[in-house]
């Protein structure tokens, strides 16, 4: 197979995917080709200015609609429920403290977690159960999933803002429920 051809061959194989790729499934397609990377990479650079832009997030590869032409596709997103202040804390919460269990985000919140906000966070696709934690009850451990990191633009869990921007931004303050956060040692 020519290099030219392969290039459509992967290009195709993205553009039909119903979700993100990852480099080792490509290279299950082209046991032969050796540089998949190198090829995405050149994918990327070629899509940079059109409408639609190659996007790796922790691995996985995908078309997404340009940045800046978001708000030409409003009306063609799926319009959500606002997620409730208790959502978004447990959401948040999970995403800085991963694996985090129930008891533990408790602990953060300092009021129990109703099942039905983790039910909500789990269906909207957000989180996932990761494996049990060996302490009597052996609660789950929950985590974001690669649908939490494409949906909010993320690459790595690690683009989330850290504590500190938080409080430059002024979305944190010495009033600010989430103390018990500081009390866990997650000062950064």
């Amino acid at each position: 197979m020519t290099k030219y051809k392969i290039h459509r061959a992967i290009e195709a194989i993205l553009f039909a995917s119903s979700g993100p790729l990852k480099i080792s499934e490509l290279h299950l397609r082209f046991p032969e080709v050796s540089n998949i990377e190198d090829i995405l990479k050149e994918l990327k650079e070629t899509y940079k200015d059109r409408g639609v832009i190659l996007c790796e997030n922790n691995g996985n590869w995908s078309f997404q609609t340009a940045p800046d032409l978001s708000s030409y596709m409003q009306e063609f997103k799926n319009i959500r429920k606002k997620l409730s202040k208790a959502g978004l804390e447990t959401l948040s919460i999970i995403a800085y403290h991963q694996p985090i269990t129930r008891p533990e985000i408790e602990q953060i919140r300092g009021v129990t977690v109703h099942a039905g906000t983790l039910d909500i966070l789990f269906e909207a696709g957000w989180i996932e159960p990761k494996g049990k934690k060996e302490v009597p009850g052996k609660p789950s451990f929950w985590r974001t999933t690669e649908y939490f990191l494409n949906y909010f633009d993320l690459e790595k869990i690690t683009d989330l803002p850290s504590l500190r921007e938080l409080k430059e931004a002024g979305l944190l303050t010495k009033e600010n429920p989430l103390k018990n956060y500081m009390k866990l040692g997650n000062n950064e």
